[in-house]
């Protein structure tokens, strides 16, 4: 992410503006690495660091967080220090992700006692160090190094800014100077490289916005760069870049992808990507710090409940799977019963020739068309009658393990089927909503265990998709089983139009026809939907089943979204993702 020194230079002035004399009230660890402080000046803020996500940061924070029952010591010695502090001022050291924070602690005799307070946004998590006035560290969230090492950050040391990086601070250079070190630049190296290894504070994704500024490449090399130009347009960016941050004329700004999942932050609009990223401008850099972050977070959440949810299915369906192959192998080892069967047969019609003790009974083969003789194995410890009564026995055994095994079969394909188009509803859930549907319906069906301890999940509350036809007709697709079902068997009109993709799981998708006959271009977008939202949404050429909801039928103890119908026609749709976003009702 680009939340480089650059970008915390902007955010830094913001933050001296809302927090220069404000007093410390509260200060909670939510989760682990993330510190939340509770100031009161102007307003009261809260001022979030840290951050559990895998990349630090430091901003205002609107959220509503969590506080633990049980804080952690390290909150417990920033509260004991810093409760009732005042924020005298916060300063950036050099151009480097480094904030400090200069505080009066309350000490015996009122404001007597001086605090640090620094923050480093370093590698993936942030640090947050705590000095007394002399700079020696009473205590840091992460211990590093040992006392030995020239830069440890231990109590009891004193603390020292992270090492300067061999880097030029563009925001003290000028003009000339910049121009030195650009023309400088070697030859075999890619421009934006040599941006991000001449100058400090800058982040790749601004290295890359420099190179599309100047040249409209952001893979230019320096060699092509030069022979344009002589780098004339990559010092002219550079230098513009520099008088943007020192006249503090940034602005906040995140980017989105075609989804609308946020990517990535910058403090100067960002035209790499043309038209196919968002680039929206926030009012303040904590406003958009606060939105990517809880966007980011959620989208994170949301990913880890779709994993835990597909393994969960996936483990069950390779379990049924497994139970299914071993089933089908017992069900063939049953077509050889009729041969137990002959085999009483002829040891019955042979019994007065045998005698106990015998291995083996060599006779006519009457069930034999060319005749002949065959061979049948004897347990010796029987008698004749024996042998016989256990052939028959392990041929009405086997029958009736057939009867049974088929029956089984037939449910496990059911239920591996059923798993399958879970699995298709896990790839196409948009929303928490959508996975904690999904989670009810697992839970419902023994999949899952119940979490929620006597919280009644209700079928239909969650709403189907929603979209209309160019003629205004409505059309809703299911979202999950459970939802299929209720749209279908209850939420539908008997002459209302049902849609699915043919033979591959999907949504159920119903065309109202508000008691006329539906126009066919209404019918095809409808297709076009039902494909888009099934297993065979990468195909050029889906074929949708179409019938009436009087046709649809739910076998008794079907499992959910299982659904059986005879009558209808088929018509070839093309899943058309712009089709349908352009038909969903907002």
């Amino acid at each position: 992410m680009s939340l480089d020194a650059l970008f915390l230079r902007g955010l830094i002035s913001e933050l001296r503006d809302a927090l220069t004399g404000a007093r410390i009230e509260k200060i909670n660890m939510p989760a682990r690495g993330t510190v939340v402080i509770t100031a009161k000046g102007q307003r009261r803020v809260n001022l979030l660091i840290g951050g559990s996500s895998g990349a630090p940061r430091i901003h205002l924070t609107e959220a509503e967080l969590e506080k633990p029952q049980e804080p952690p010591m390290f909150c417990m010695l920033l509260r004991k220090h810093l409760i009732g502090a005042r924020i005298i001022d916060i300063t950036q050291p050099a151009t480097d992700r480094v904030l400090t924070m200069r505080l009066a602690a309350p000490g015996m005799f009122g404001e007597g006692e001086e605090r640090g307070l620094a923050v480093e946004l370093l590698g993936r998590t942030a640090n947050l160090i705590l000095t007394d006035r002399d700079g020696v560290i009473t205590d840091c969230l992460y211990r590093l190094g040992s006392a030995e090492e020239k830069r440890a950050v231990l109590p009891g040391m004193r603390y020292r800014l992270p090492p300067a990086q061999d880097k030029r601070d563009l925001l003290t250079m000028g003009d000339g100077d910049i121009a030195d070190v650009v023309r400088g630049f070697e030859d075999g190296r890619e421009l934006d490289r040599s941006v991000l290894s001449a100058f400090l504070g800058i982040s790749p994704l601004i290295a890359r916005e420099i190179c599309e500024l100047a040249y409209g490449d952001t893979s230019l090399g320096v060699y092509m760069a030069r022979e344009r130009d002589g780098l004339d347009s990559a010092v002219r960016e550079l230098i513009g870049l520099r008088d943007t941050v020192n006249e503090n004329k940034m602005g906040a700004f995140l980017i989105s992808d075609p989804e609308g999942e946020p990517v990535d932050f910058a403090y100067i609009p960002i035209t790499q990507y043309g038209r196919e990223y968002a680039v929206t401008r926030f009012g303040s850099f904590s406003e958009l710090l606060d939105a990517f972050y809880s966007r980011r977070d959620a989208m994170e959440r949301r990913r880890q409940r779709s994993r835990e949810l597909t393994r969960a299915v996936r483990t069950a369906a390779d379990r049924t799977a497994r139970r299914l192959e071993v089933q089908r192998r017992e069900l063939r080892e049953t077509e050889d019963r009729d041969r137990l069967r002959e085999c009483g047969d002829i040891i019955t019609a042979n019994i007065y020739a045998m005698k106990k003790g015998q291995r083996e009974l060599v006779a006519e083969d009457f069930y034999s068309e060319n005749g002949g003789t065959r061979r049948i194995q004897l347990d010796p410890m029987k008698t004749p009658q024996q042998n016989a009564a256990k052939y028959y026995k392990d041929y009405n055994r086997a029958k009736s393990a057939r009867a049974h095994l088929t029956e089984r079969i037939a449910a496990g394909e059911g239920e591996l089927e059923y798993l399958e188009s879970v699995l298709e509803e896990l790839e196409r859930a948009e929303n928490e909503r959508d996975l904690t549907e999904i989670r009810a319906e697992l839970t419902a069906t023994g999949y899952l265990k119940d979490e929620r301890r006597g919280r009644q999940y209700k079928p239909g509350s969650g709403q189907p998709m929603r979209f209309r036809s160019g003629s205004g007709l409505l059309i809703r697709a299911g979202r999950n089983n459970v939802q299929n079902d209720y749209l279908t068997m209850k939420d539908s009109a008997r002459t209302d139009l049902w849609l699915h993709a043919g033979k591959v799981h999907g949504a159920h998708v119903i065309l109202s026809c508000e008691g006329r006959e539906p126009d066919e271009e209404s019918v095809i977008e409808a297709a076009a939907i039902a494909a888009f939202y099934s297993q065979a949404r990468g195909s050029s050429k889906v074929p949708v089943d179409v019938t009436q909801v009087r046709e649809i039928k739910k076998p008794a103890g079907a499992r959910p979204g299982m659904v059986i119908y005879h009558t209808y026609r088929t018509v070839m749709a093309e899943p058309d993702e712009e089709l349908v976003e352009r038909l969903r009702v907002k």
